[in-house]
């Protein structure tokens, strides 16, 4: 099977992560090397893509600590989860110590965890967070993310303030006409992200008027093309898009740039996760705001946990809740603050 990536040969131990809680692991044992293998959904995935990227410098940065070799197998799964089910049976063959899974579908993880199961190969799923039931098969499964309540809670709320403090309402019929585009169809993080972002705008006392959404499968691309639908069908009614990530925000930015309406009549756009392109949306003024997603903690987290458990090293200080999880908290992004995060 074909690598993606290129495995990445590395002399070195994590150092501190302060997101998890740890400030420092352990001198290993010398001799035997280390193989942490890694398979994403998608690496073209713009969040995901910074969380490998990120991953390999937390990697890299740990070279002087240790004289132990690490390697790094990683794999793009090309949103197959087929694909994926038989990478980890690859990485089962050649012997890593510890397989760390972004999962394409997941509600479908019994295959991986079956053959890991089988072959005593703990696994941390992270960023795509499987049933709670599947979690509890077995006692060497581990997440690494964050709360999807969360970031569309703060994605409501931030939408609220813009509201309450820019002319939103250009129809002055007091309801704020909107569109959602969303990620995946039945995908868990896309479903909790929508419904609470209007769930608070609700509590904080918005009336809303949902005009249509669309999937678009975290996809800006595929975004783009779904809002060029949506502005020739609604057109300027559209008073505000919410995108369940940055880059289908991105997206419906693309869309209205090609679409000749001038830059005043524009909605307001906002996304989810604070990627690099997302950032620098917010900064010029075309994404109003977006909700910080952290990739280097995320990956910090991700590789202090695989570390240890191919160390055989306790996991006690890593701050695990119901000793499975991994949470990192989401952080609101605006023009006022955007310069502190990239």
């Amino acid at each position: 099977m074909k690598r993606t990536f290129l495995c990445f040969l590395i002399i070195g131990s994590m150092a501190a992560c302060q997101a998890c809680g740890v400030n420092e692991i352990s001198e290993p044992e010398s001799g035997r090397e280390i193989k942490i293998g890694v398979t994403v959904y998608d690496q073209y995935d713009t969040f995901i893509s910074s969380i490998l990227n990120d991953l390999n410098e937390d990697v890299l940065k740990a070279r002087s600590e240790t004289g132990r070799e690490i390697i790094l197998e990683t794999y793009n799964s090309a949103q197959s989860q087929a694909t994926q089910d038989d990478q980890v049976e690859e990485m089962i063959k050649d012997g890593c110590d510890v397989i760390c899974v972004n999962l394409v579908d997941r509600t479908a993880p019994s295959n991986i965890i079956d053959a890991a199961r089988n072959a005593d190969v703990p696994i941390v799923f992270f960023n795509r967070e499987l049933v709670d039931e599947d979690m509890h098969r077995w006692n060497k499964l581990y997440y690494v993310g964050a709360d999807a309540f969360l970031s569309g809670k703060m994605q409501g709320e931030l939408a609220v303030d813009v509201i309450r403090e820019k002319n939103v309402d250009k129809n002055h019929d007091g309801e704020i006409q909107y569109v959602m585009l969303e990620g995946e169809a039945g995908h868990q993080d896309a479903i909790v992200r929508s419904e609470n972002c209007v769930n608070r705008m609700l509590e904080l006392g918005v009336r809303l008027d949902k005009l249509g959404y669309a999937i678009a499968n975290w996809n800006r691309a595929q975004a783009a093309t779904q809002m060029e639908k949506m502005i020739k069908n609604q057109g300027s009614d559209i008073e505000f898009v919410f995108a369940n990530n940055d880059d289908m925000a991105l997206g419906a930015i693309d869309a209205y740039n090609a679409s000749g309406i001038n830059r005043s009549s524009w909605p307001y756009i906002i996304g989810i996760d604070g990627t690099e392109p997302g950032l620098s949306a917010v900064k010029d003024g075309t994404m109003v705001a977006t909700v910080y997603n952290d990739a280097p903690g995320q990956a910090d987290a991700i590789f202090q946990l695989a570390y240890r458990l191919s160390c055989g090293e306790s996991l006690s200080g890593l701050e695990l809740q119901g000793d499975k999880y991994i949470r990192l908290p989401y952080q609101k992004i605006t023009q006022e603050n955007v310069d502190k995060f990239g």
